[in-house]
């Protein structure tokens, strides 16, 4: 018996069956079944990715019906069937049934391009049921064309949802595979269960990976202006700040969510990528398009108790990176200046929200140092793509080329960030705010230490994608934290 595959004893009726098995064909659901995705969702973001007016179509296809929506966005896009994520387990079972002969069939609520294709590339169904323009083969239409192809019972059938119920109250053997408990139950007192394959995992801790609440840790970049504007003891003003981090968080786990389906194909391409939620089927992109509205609305109901300049600057955060996320990241440049400017805006926005005048010194401090970060991003990525003998960044505007670039660039934004500190400590400015401002002079190395360490461990493979994420989970950058906020507290 395979891992994950739960078998049951047949009853005494299937036992005194002269027929075997082999004789009855197996027929197999594909979304969700097959596949750990649904392809009409994979198949609208795909088309909305390519312009996003055509959200005004859909509504006007699905008001035609499924079949009608499904069949016009087959004529526009497809997924790319090689990179989707079939169940392993189930496929080697699948595998095994056919190489002991027993006829396999594709019946599938999909458009029949689409499941044509799967079908294509795994070679192992002889025949293929599914929706075309005018009948939609789910539910009731689905068990009909089976019972008119195989009739009643004359079939096995696999399939994952509550909707497969009434064919499994049909079909002569139910095999489910990536069910719940829920459907389980209500399978086996409708129909006769042999195999259950793959039990669905609890999509919480899926849902939760993909919300990434630790990346909530760049919005403590909002106490910023609170902290370099002395006011840390202000309680009221602190909680402004909190205020402004839970709206900011919420709102960038919302378009982090769009993100990730939007870059489904690029992700499964990816070595480390693949493993997010979406992209490895683990979390249906069902979920996604459900939480990311309730997460952007939770935050600007958050956000509205903030002064309103604070809104304008959350709204210009989303549709910066939601415009991020759909096109810019493609354009090379353009991506790490969008990212900086993300960052940036961050600190602008602490600023409104507790009603301090941002220095710019700290905003030219702030774009340069994040703009060598955002490089970081980008030069660990094309080294391990490099490592892997790839050319080019999938869904990205860089060739692996262009890491002489990136090594040199990046680390010379960092540097003008410790040129612009420097600057601040020289001018008159600094005296306003600080009493022994020559202190301020140690930061500087301590800058430069940090920005060029963290450069040589990216150009070693030593560094994660994300360098703030790998700030979090290195001791060297809370000794260099810990330092620099003595020598600002000495300097006071």
């Amino acid at each position: 018996m395979n891992r994950g595959i739960r078998e049951f004893p047949l009853t005494s009726e299937a036992q005194s069956e002269t027929v075997l098995p082999r004789e009855y064909p197996l027929c197999v659901d594909m979304d969700g079944t097959l596949l750990k995705t649904d392809t009409l969702v994979e198949s609208i973001i795909l088309l909305l990715k390519s312009n996003a007016f055509y959200l005004l179509m859909l509504c006007v296809w699905m008001l035609k019906g499924k079949a009608f929506l499904k069949h016009e966005l087959a004529r526009r896009v497809v997924p790319d069937v090689a990179q989707l994520p079939f169940r392993s387990e189930f496929l080697n079972y699948l595998r095994e049934q056919r190489a002991a002969g027993r006829k396999l069939v594709l019946v599938t609520g999909a458009h029949i391009d689409v499941a044509k294709r799967v079908a294509d590339h795994l070679g192992l169904f002889d025949e293929v049921l599914a929706t075309d323009g005018e009948i939609n083969l789910t539910g009731g239409a689905k068990l009909r064309a089976l019972n008119k192809r195989f009739g009643e019972r004359g079939y096995d059938y696999a399939g994952n949802e509550r909707a497969d119920l009434i064919i499994w109250e049909h079909a002569r053997n139910a095999i489910l595979v990536g069910t719940s408990d829920h459907v389980l139950k209500r399978a086996q007192c409708l129909a006769h269960v042999t195999k259950v394959v793959e039990p669905r995992a609890n999509p919480l801790r899926y849902l939760l990976s993909a919300v990434r609440p630790h990346q909530w840790v760049k919005n403590i970049l909002l106490f910023v202006p609170l902290i370099t504007s002395h006011q840390v003891a202000d309680g009221r003003l602190g909680l402004m700040c909190f205020i402004g981090f839970v709206a900011f968080s919420f709102c960038a786990s919302s378009v982090y969510i769009v993100n990730d389906l939007l870059d489904m194909e690029s992700d499964r391409q990816h070595p480390s990528k693949r493993e997010r939620p979406f992209a490895s089927g683990n979390l249906s992109p069902w979920w996604g398009i459900a939480i990311s509205p309730l997460l952007l609305g939770g935050s600007f109901g958050v956000a509205s108790v903030l002064p309103d300049t604070f809104v304008w600057l959350l709204a210009l955060y989303f549709v910066g990176s939601t415009a991020y996320s759909f096109t810019l990241k493609k354009r090379a440049i353009v991506d790490v200046l969008v990212l900086a400017g993300l960052y940036t805006i961050r600190i602008y926005a602490g600023s409104e929200a507790i009603g301090v005048i941002v220095s710019p010194w700290l905003l030219a401090f702030s774009g340069f140092a994040f703009l060598s970060l955002a490089f970081i991003k980008r030069g660990s990525e094309l080294l391990i793509l490099g490592q892997l003998g790839e050319t080019s960044v999938h869904g990205r505007g860089y060739s692996v080329s262009d890491s002489q670039f990136v090594f040199s660039v990046g680390p010379a934004s960092g540097y003008m960030a410790c040129l612009v500190l420097a600057l601040y400590v020289s001018s008159p400015d600094i005296a306003k705010l600080y009493s022994r401002p020559g202190l301020l002079w140690l930061l500087c190395p301590i800058i430069l230490f940090w920005i060029s360490r963290i450069w040589l461990l990216c150009s070693r493979n030593q560094m994660s994608q994300d360098p703030i994420v790998f700030a979090l989970r290195d001791r060297t950058s809370y000794v260099v934290a810990v330092v620099a906020g003595l020598i600002m507290l000495l300097a006071k």
